[in-house]
């Protein structure tokens, strides 16, 4: 569990610092980004070798993607229900998006970045980290050029994206600045059942093999125990500063593992790919705008290919539709790895031709 739990706390206390810093300078979401954005430059000017003592437990950066899980299903209303019966179109746009920025991400990794085949089949994929490296490795790719590629544009895409809605909106965007939470409107008692409800959710998300079980398992249990009535949830708004502050801790701890040389080139390259991938995910966002009830920023979001939690925690930061948003980026997954399983199967195939 937390065998230097010292290091542990000194990296929390240094990404608070970093947030600190970040809310006063203005940056959006700043416990995320700024948490993100310290831990990150410590860790690469520390040492260019991995060091066991300076990771992040990763039991404790998946709790607390359970407790976003639980805010956001917290979220949930009835009158929801009618508006997720109209996601057809837009789940359907998503299955586009997932094609045309995978073909265009390939093209960018493979002749503009040199990478050999497999390699730039499963780095440009937008979705499905863990699947990725597993379908990279068995077709032969750089295992570690598609875990870096896959974190650069994670990275790249949450610290833009609230960029791009401040300039969109106008409006400076902050920790929890529309989620429906209270700083007054709870109890420890509702602190308590968010940490049981998170728990229990994990091991129910693991055990219906949902994709993130981590996030969906938790998001379902909290939205069922809201919609039922029985027990409404109201979690405090520092509980969701607190999770932006772990998981940017957690992200920013993991550029230790990357040599400065791979981590320039994996963002230079991620840079030209999120540019393509925000340019078609608007597009079709505004598109899809249209022809559905769904606000447009909610799609922008909602097609912008960071990862499940870190868009959804986004959503739910930013107060724009945290539900919807979810929905989506799970169908891009589940999307993206019945493409992976396809060209698996098709680069076997030319392998043994």
């Amino acid at each position: 569990m937390l065998e230097r739990p010292f290091n542990v706390l000194l990296q929390l206390a240094i990404g608070f610092a970093g947030a600190v810093v970040a809310y006063f300078l203005g940056v959006p979401m700043p416990f995320l980004l700024g948490s993100l954005g310290v831990t990150a430059a410590i860790a690469m000017a520390r040492s260019t070798t991995s060091d066991p003592a300076n990771s992040f437990p990763e039991f404790l950066r998946r709790g607390f993607i359970a407790v976003v899980g639980v805010m956001i299903g917290q979220n949930f209303s009835p009158e929801l229900t009618g508006l997720l019966g109209s996601l057809w179109v837009s789940l359907g746009a998503v299955a586009l998006f997932v094609v045309l920025a995978h073909g265009a991400g390939y093209m960018v990794y493979r002749h503009l970045g040199g990478y050999d085949r497999p390699t730039a089949v499963f780095a440009s994929v937008p979705g499905g980290l863990v699947e990725a490296i597993t379908f990279g490795e068995q077709a032969g790719g750089n295992v570690a050029i598609v875990t870096v590629q896959h974190f650069a544009r994670v990275i790249l895409v949450i610290v833009v994206v609230p960029l791009l809605f401040w300039l969109w909106t106008g409006q400076t965007v902050g920790s929890a600045a529309g989620a429906e939470m209270s700083a007054a409107g709870y109890s420890a008692l509702d602190v308590g059942l968010t940490a049981v409800i998170a728990v229990v959710g994990m091991f129910v998300g693991k055990w219906l093999h949902f994709p993130a079980p981590a996030l969906i398992g938790p998001l379902v249990l909290g939205a069922a125990i809201q919609i039922s009535g029985v027990m409404p949830l109201h979690a405090p708004s520092w509980l969701l500063n607190l999770a932006q502050l772990v998981i940017g801790v957690g992200l920013g701890a993991a550029f230790q593992d990357i040599s400065r040389k791979q981590l320039v080139k994996s963002l230079m390259l991620g840079a030209v790919a999120m540019v393509i991938y925000l340019a078609l995910g608007l597009s079709l966002a505004l598109m899809v705008a249209e022809v559905t009830p769904i606000a447009r920023d909610v799609l922008f979001i909602s097609f912008a290919p960071g990862g499940v939690t870190e868009m959804s925690l986004i959503a739910l930061s930013l107060g724009v539709g945290p539900i919807v948003v979810a929905a989506h980026h799970v169908f891009r997954i589940s999307v993206t790895v019945v493409v992976m399983t396809i060209l698996s199967k098709m680069l076997k195939r030319d392998a043994k031709s």
